[in-house]
């Protein structure tokens, strides 16, 4: 059974149908049984595009492509414990999200979209302008006016229109909200195709750990982007017996803005919105994670946890893993830090995986303000 399914109202439409919405406002779930055939897998080029049979998309002429994918899972040192980290901010763009930006753009390319809108603290909307300057797809890109320059600069060398939102990170959703009425919306939050493409850092980990999942994987958790496709590829992959059990799920947040945290320890299913303050992990302050239900589900599904941070410790660890040769941004060592803090009181035999989501490029000015 391969459709969109609305979580409200539980409408379903077809894979192809240009939607990311349902009629209702609810969001839309999609239904896919992927297929795994690790002989061929072995036999393709080292990119994402390896595991074509667990993703929807028709042909291989529909891929908008860079290549990307598969990127090193190297092994380092986290208070003095061996953690292996998916090195994902080598992707093309210099994040993650070039997995869910490939995905969804291919799919837009497939279905006939002509141009899309997007918002992002930064990343994500440098990754959908990239894919759809690479596929010839107009797009408008909405981001917080406090955006990093270095990011601002990526997008508009893209050639997308970039338009700067005054306010919260919720202020700018809302207005991608408004224009996504008369556009294809390319979120990586509503739109289910995005976590069709993160999906792909399970089905890397577990290749290259000789087609076995991990006991934990620490992830970020902010939109929930990375943490949901983990949830939907290691799920692929026990129900096609590649694996034996899915990992434990364990979520950082900023201490500064943590309401998924703050709705687990409270045994909440929904969380509820909260005030923030800044914080250098820019990229997971999320007051209002539109899937904050399916993160709090996708955790306790697998028994995991919610791990907080402060700034001090995000500072801190930027500056021990810059020490082992990795120049990551400050988000993405916020995930380092829960990293050291999960790893506090966990077994001691317990086999952990990671990410580096994103390049230390992206954030000069913070980075030089953090040398000291």
């Amino acid at each position: 059974m391969n459709d969109l399914l609305c979580q409200r109202c539980g409408e379903v439409f077809p894979l192809d149908a240009p939607v990311w919405r349902c009629g209702c406002g609810g969001l839309l779930d999609l239904r896919f049984t992927a297929r795994f055939e690790p002989e061929l897998i072995a036999a393709r080029p080292p990119t994402l595009w390896r595991y074509c049979e667990a993703l929807p998309i028709d042909s291989d002429e529909h891929i908008v492509s860079f290549g990307e994918g598969y990127t090193p899972l190297v092994e380092i040192d986290v208070a003095g414990r061996a953690v292996l980290a998916k090195q994902d901010y080598l992707f093309p763009t210099g994040s993650y999200k070039d997995r869910g930006a490939a995905l969804l753009v291919s799919k837009a390319a497939q279905i006939g979209v002509r141009h899309v809108v997007e918002d992002s603290s930064g990343n994500a909307g440098c990754a959908i302008a990239a894919y759809c300057a690479r596929a010839g797809i107009a797009c408008d890109i909405y981001v917080p006016e406090s955006t990093s320059e270095a990011k601002l600069a990526q997008i508009r060398f893209y050639g997308a229109q970039l338009h700067r939102i005054p306010g919260s990170r919720e202020h700018t959703a809302q207005a991608a909200l408004a224009a996504a009425a008369d556009s294809y919306y390319a979120s990586h939050s509503w739109n289910p195709f995005f976590f069709q493409g993160t999906k792909t850092f399970a089905f890397e980990v577990c290749e290259q750990l000789g087609w076995r999942a991990p006991d934990t994987v620490v992830l970020p958790a902010g939109n929930g982007t990375l943490l949901l496709g983990c949830a939907i590829g290691f799920r692929e992959l026990r129900e096609a017996a590649i694996i034996d059990a899915i990992p434990k799920l364990v979520a950082v947040q900023a201490s500064a803005c943590a309401p998924l945290a703050a709705a687990f320890e409270a045994g909440n299913s929904h969380p509820e919105a909260v005030s923030t303050t800044k914080t250098l992990a820019e990229g997971i302050a999320i007051a209002e994670p539109v899937r904050g239900p399916d993160i709090l589900a996708a955790v306790s599904e697998t028994n995991g946890c919610f791990v907080r941070v402060d700034e001090q410790d995000i500072a801190q660890a930027l500056r021990e893993v810059g020490r082992q040769g990795l120049y990551i941004e400050p988000t993405s060592a916020a995930t380092l830090a829960g990293v050291k803090a999960y790893c506090a009181a966990a077994p001691a035999g317990e086999s952990i995986v990671t990410t580096l989501t994103g390049s230390g490029l992206k954030s000069t000015n913070k980075m030089q303000q953090l040398i000291l």
